[in-house]
């Protein structure tokens, strides 16, 4: 379970606004990386019962994915969400691209952090003073925090998906490579959302423009 260890550690150095951040959707096939940044208040024990319901939201149900992300709302001093689309996906790579959506998260923060706590990224420049942790969702309450925002807000981008992009059942896999999405791609080609510099799309863009 995430604790506030690393956010006081920080608040013993005069730091008062620490804002976790992670991100959702490196790895599916179709929709946008999504990032959240959160910062929760500095005066907190690690007691309050609302904190329980935090943790890595990959170790979550959606049901409690959703309760997380509502408390934080809640709780939550601020909160910013940022995301990068598809083309730009393919333009910058995955790895920049969910760099970009941190940064544009940390950017819609109605207060200015002043240090990162970074869910593990490979980082070479920022313009803020950060830690990247290992499993920073299981150890961090404020990236347990955006780790919840961003994953609940990109599912339910993916659930509007479905509306305008029908036969992919984007709201049942979120854009991610499973055998029920595979087996869509293939027979309906690639849509708009669709991020074509990875493979099994690219594999079925060429089927479907007739291509080697």
């Amino acid at each position: 379970m995430p604790d506030l260890s690393l956010e006081s550690g920080i608040h013993s150095r005069g730091i008062r606004l620490v804002a976790g951040v992670d991100e959702a959707g490196r790895g599916p096939l179709a929709g946008p990386v999504v990032a959240a940044a959160v910062i929760l208040h500095p005066d907190l024990t690690g007691s309050e019962p609302w904190l329980q319901s935090l943790d890595d939201s990959k170790k979550l149900s959606h049901t409690r994915q959703e309760h997380a992300a509502d408390i934080v709302h809640q709780h939550a001093l601020a909160v910013g969400v940022g995301m990068v689309g598809p083309a730009d996906i393919d333009r910058m790579g995955i790895g920049h691209a969910a760099l970009a959506a941190m940064l544009r998260a940390v950017g819609q923060l109605q207060l200015e952090p002043g240090h990162l706590l970074l869910d593990f990224i490979h980082v070479r420049e920022f313009p803020y003073t950060y830690d990247t942790i290992v499993k920073g969702d299981s150890r961090s309450y404020s990236i347990a925090a955006a780790s919840n925002v961003a994953k609940v807000t990109r599912d339910r981008l993916m659930v509007a998906a479905e509306e305008t992009y029908p036969g992919y059942h984007f709201a049942k896999h979120k854009g991610y490579p499973t055998k029920a999405h595979f087996e869509r791609l293939n027979e309906l080609g690639p849509c708009p959302i669709h991020r074509r510099s990875f493979a099994p799309v690219a594999q079925a863009c060429m089927q479907f423009s007739g291509g080697d």
